[in-house]
């Protein structure tokens, strides 16, 4: 399994792109810095795309995948839950701001939903995919994504504290998780449904102890103004679990 973080930040600029990740050519995980990180010809080997949650930073580029796909005359699947439909139909594809592709063209939609229900195994272009919820200001899912030869990646979107059920549900080689701000910042991430470092290394430690081993992790979603904050205090996470954990790059790739 091939996986490149198109988007690593919550921030946007020349060298920062919003969340969003490629499995293989043809699954996307989240479409915020999507379009901007592809040319024309990998963005129509795409098939699939998974939406954690309805917050712009995640979906931003669907309308703009959308357009692309309407004028080649394609289509590509979009998997989510029902809060991201409803978000996506009353203010992206409201037929106002943007055309709504869900009903466009009549014939042949561009943007085939598929509503995703937590916890329920579904096999999406070659992948084993399992919605499981995580913690955060707004209903959403982390997925796992099994490969035919078993090798499994766990993406958990936006996410606080709180993770030991979801841990018992998944058991990655990969877990890709937020970690948005350094650890001054914990009070007021509790709140909003992020992770510090600190409170990143509490939830490796609970998963070592219900899984009794820890994936290779890598840190995405940082604020680009905080980031060599952040890299710091993961360092001495790393340390301190003795495994590796780094922090996330647009462009960068990882082989399971």
């Amino acid at each position: 399994m091939n996986i490149k973080l198109l988007g690593a930040h919550n921030c946007e600029s020349q060298n920062t792109r919003l969340s969003s990740l490629l499995v293989g050519d043809s699954l996307v995980l989240d479409a915020g810095g999507l379009t901007s990180s592809l040319s024309f010809a990998a963005q129509q080997k795409l098939k699939a795309i998974l939406l954690t949650h309805q917050h712009y930073d995640h979906i931003r580029d669907v309308p703009a995948i959308a357009m692309n796909f309407y004028l080649s005359e394609s289509t590509i699947s979009i998997y989510s839950t029902l809060p991201v439909y409803d978000a996506l139909t009353t203010y992206l594809l409201d037929g106002k701001l943007h055309p709504n592709f869900l009903e466009r063209p009549e014939e042949n939609p561009t943007i085939k939903f598929k509503v995703i229900e937590p916890y329920k195994t579904e096999q999406i272009e070659g992948y084993s995919v399992l919605a499981v919820p995580v913690n955060h200001s707004v209903p959403t899912v982390g997925y796992q994504v099994v490969s035919p030869d078993g090798r499994a990646l766990f993406y958990t979107g936006d996410t606080g504290p709180g993770l030991a059920e979801c841990w018992e549900r998944i058991s990655p080689q990969l877990l890709v998780i937020e970690v948005t701000v350094p650890n001054s910042y914990e009070e007021s991430v509790r709140e909003s449904g992020h992770l510090t470092p600190l409170l990143l290394k509490q939830e490796l430690t609970i998963f070592q102890e219900l899984k009794s081993y820890l994936p290779k992790v890598v840190a995405v979603h940082m604020d680009p103004g905080l980031e060599e904050e952040i890299r710091a205090e993961i360092a001495d996470v790393a340390a301190d679990l003795d495994t590796p954990i780094v922090l996330g790059y647009e462009g960068m790739q990882v082989h399971l």
